[in-house]
């Protein structure tokens, strides 16, 4: 692991300039307060308060994960953790003022659509979060323990294998039962075309490009702007009312 250097810096993106890690604690009590629930519209479940459920669980696990030594760099991958959730944090923050980032935006304007189902709108949210999210947490964290990717790729991968708990929590508690979920089901053809372990592989190749790019700030901003346009197509797919 390279030599730690304090610094304030981070890239430029969506929402507000993010600040040095605060602690995981500071996070998780955050996400806590929130309540990204707004009024039911027919009885239709909240997407956003959806995915919001399923990552405050993840978060509290990879807390206390680090807490109890499970990672060998335990700054690393707390500061990680940390910037991956103030992404997060800061798209809440910015949709109150209608500045969305594109790869959330198709879950906060499908929030209350009836014809889509719980894991829908869990699989949009962790599609943004892994798919833009994560490799900008990256490049955050890499700038603020002075420090490159290669040096968090381990980190990187315990977050990510605790990460997939997101995709077996969705198939544990929102998904039908086997017996309900037929083969011809559009969930079904849903959740066999996207993948959050390839999801992840790719957050990190683009982590990778985005470090290369870090001295060319148009480019780097440009890249990061298709990344962000990808990524809501993608998660538009995911939320194609099902009924």
């Amino acid at each position: 692991m390279a030599q730690y250097e304090q610094t304030q810096e981070l890239p430029a993106g969506d929402g507000p300039v993010l600040t040095a890690a605060p602690g995981i604690d500071r996070v998780i009590g955050r996400m806590r307060a929130l309540r990204p629930v707004r009024p039911p519209v027919g009885g239709a479940e909240d997407g956003v308060a959806v995915f919001h459920r399923v990552y405050l669980t993840v978060t509290e696990t990879v807390g206390r994960q680090i807490t109890g030594g499970a990672f060998p760099d335990r700054r690393a991958a707390a500061t990680l953790d940390v910037r991956l959730a103030e992404r997060y944090l800061a798209v809440i923050d910015a949709a109150a003022g209608e500045r969305t980032p594109d790869c959330w935006r198709p879950l906060f304007q499908y929030r209350h659509h009836p014809g889509v189902r719980p894991p829908q709108f869990a699989l949009s949210g962790i599609n943004a979060h892994i798919g833009h999210d994560l490799p900008l947490a990256v490049v955050d964290t890499c700038r603020t323990l002075g420090c490159a990717p290669p040096d968090l790729e381990e980190e990187f991968d315990r977050v990510g294998d605790l990460l997939l708990m997101l995709e077996e929590r969705i198939r544990e508690d929102l998904l039908p039962g086997p017996e309900l979920l037929e083969l011809a089901d559009p969930l079904t053809h849903l959740f066999g075309s996207w993948s959050l372990e390839r999801a992840r592989e790719a957050a990190w190749s683009t982590a990778l490009v985005l470090w290369r790019l870090r001295e060319v700030p148009l480019l780097a901003e440009e890249f990061r702007r298709r990344l962000d346009a990808g990524a809501g197509l993608v998660g538009r797919f995911l939320l194609t009312p099902c009924r």
